[in-house]
């Protein structure tokens, strides 16, 4: 049975792979409204077990990435309900980006195509690699509002620009394009918006081609041990290490060594072993 993915603020396609996801609001340039992000927790938890899903790329609709939160929505209409009702609302902004897609089991792409602003920087530090057009646009504007980056948005820059841009952004509220984002790391590389996706495939493609496993190991070691000391991160991966040898299918450890050793085949440093088909 194939699952269906029918939202009314993101859209969901498949291609060689690779689910294409798409915060669909052009007209509020994507901003994170209360059912985006409910739509959102269930799109992801759907991909987490959809086989046609192998990379997840997100991108928006239009001209922008995300411009953050919907201030309206979030908070105009939301002060006659009840404290519960607005802390779930709130939570769910934070459960899809924070924790679903930051540990998402499969490898994410952020396909920044345009307006990236405030809560809009969660979801591109939750992916695993990110790549924006050099014509996009990046904001921290909420000094120019007499607030701070909550949401840990602020947190989200800690994790991926130098510390004097994030402070500098962050404190004049000045706005950088794609090309600047890369050079601060705040994404991996910056094309022109006409040949992005195109990059975008090439990576994703890339990725299809390594063991699933060990991607996903791989992953969750690294999101860990960052908060790790060196000795508990030495420990924590030689024992993820030996799990992974009897968790993956696909015994690719086996077979790499073999292929290299034995076979003559393969060249670590110059490609993957062969999996079978």
């Amino acid at each position: 049975m194939t699952t269906e993915y029918k939202y009314s603020t993101v859209l969901v396609d498949f291609e060689d792979g690779i689910a294409w996801v798409t915060l669909n609001r052009p007209e509020k340039r994507n901003a994170m409204s209360p059912t985006l992000n409910k739509e959102m927790i269930e799109v992801i938890e759907k991909l987490e077990v959809d086989e046609r899903c192998g990379v997840l790329v997100l991108t928006g609709a239009g001209d922008a990435f995300s411009a953050g939160m919907d201030l309206k929505e979030f908070f105009r209409e939301s002060d006659n309900l009840p404290p519960e009702a607005w802390a779930q609302i709130s939570r769910n902004s934070q459960i899809w980006q924070l924790q679903r897609l930051r540990y998402f089991p499969k490898p994410t792409i952020a396909m920044v195509n345009g307006w990236c602003f405030g809560g809009g920087f969660n979801p591109v530090t939750a992916c695993d690699i990110a790549v924006a057009a050099e014509e996009a646009i990046f904001g921290l504007s909420e000094v120019n509002w007499g607030i701070i980056p909550a949401g840990n948005v602020l947190k989200s820059v800690t994790t991926t620009m130098r510390h004097r841009d994030g402070l500098y952004y962050s404190l004049t509220g000045d706005n950088f394009n794609g090309t600047e984002a890369a050079k601060m790391g705040f994404v991996n590389f910056a094309v022109p918006r006409a040949e992005m996706r195109d990059k975008v495939k090439e990576i994703a493609t890339k990725m299809l081609g390594k063991n699933r496993a060990a991607a996903r190991a791989i992953k969750n070691a690294y999101r860990k041990i960052a908060e790790m000391s060196w000795d508990a991160s030495e420990d924590y991966l030689m024992a993820k290490l030996d799990q992974l040898r009897l968790t993956d299918p696909d015994k690719g450890r086996a077979k790499g060594m073999k292929q290299f050793l034995d076979d003559k085949t393969y060249r670590p440093g110059l490609g993957a072993y062969k999996a079978d088909k």
